[in-house]
């Protein structure tokens, strides 16, 4: 059976995007999670990850890194990890692509932690045109395929790669369509979603960085399990 390696449920949103479509498609994994100790974990994640970084995927003693090769090998064994359709699935690979690499004004103003409900209070140009682009592309997903999920009635890579920004969407009460935010809902409203944060609410580690990254932008309504 598959290991994947994950980080701290509560801010490793790289790690949820495998781990919960994994989950979604009920393929069979070996959960390890190595914590965040400080703010430089390299050397001790490269005992396992050749990146240094969380997560990877270990199958029959072979090492996958990055997130989005964990999910491209994931399609390899499954073909439900992207839509059917040539349509559907240039979208979602495109869309899974974007979140890969951009959206970095948005992730750096709302660092992903799901035990902690913020007020966000400002923004930059940078966040602002960041949030216009996801709102623009959930709305364009949801009206050429029909819903709930992103390409069509059923969740894809695409909508695992979403999963992360639900959370912050959710976590800071970001400014969204009506549409968009129904969708976000309908991410957390998963059943595997709803467990990781359960989960990431229980951790007894915090991340000063990540919380203090949070708090520059926002201020505290509530919190689960922190200092």
């Amino acid at each position: 059976m598959a290991t994947l390696i994950i980080g701290n449920k509560n801010y490793s949103s790289w790690s949820l995007r495998p781990w919960v479509l994994m989950k979604m498609l009920e393929m069979p994994f070996e959960e390890r999670l190595e914590r965040f100790q400080g703010p430089d974990n390299y050397d001790r994640f490269r005992q396992f990850s050749p990146s240094g970084k969380v997560p990877c995927l270990i199958e029959d003693g072979v090492t996958i890194w990055d997130s989005l090769a964990v999910v491209e090998r994931l399609a390899e064994i499954d073909t439900r990890v992207w839509p059917e359709t040539l349509a559907a699935r240039a979208f979602a690979r495109s869309v899974a692509c974007e979140i890969h690499s951009g959206f970095m004004a948005l992730r750096t103003a709302c660092p992903m932690i799901c035990r902690t409900q913020f007020k966000f209070q400002s923004a930059s140009a940078e966040v602002d045109r960041d949030l216009a682009r996801l709102d623009e592309l959930l709305q364009q997903g949801l009206e050429n395929f029909g819903g709930p999920f992103l390409t069509g009635d059923r969740f894809t890579a695409a909508d695992a790669f979403l999963c992360p920004i639900a959370v912050r969407v959710s976590g800071f009460q970001l400014h969204l369509s009506s549409s968009s935010l129904n969708y976000c809902k309908t991410l957390l409203a998963l059943e595997p979603m709803q467990r990781w944060i359960l989960e990431a609410k229980a951790e007894p580690w915090v991340d000063d960085l990540e919380e203090m990254a949070a708090r520059r932008n926002a201020v505290v309504i509530s919190a689960d399990n922190t200092d």
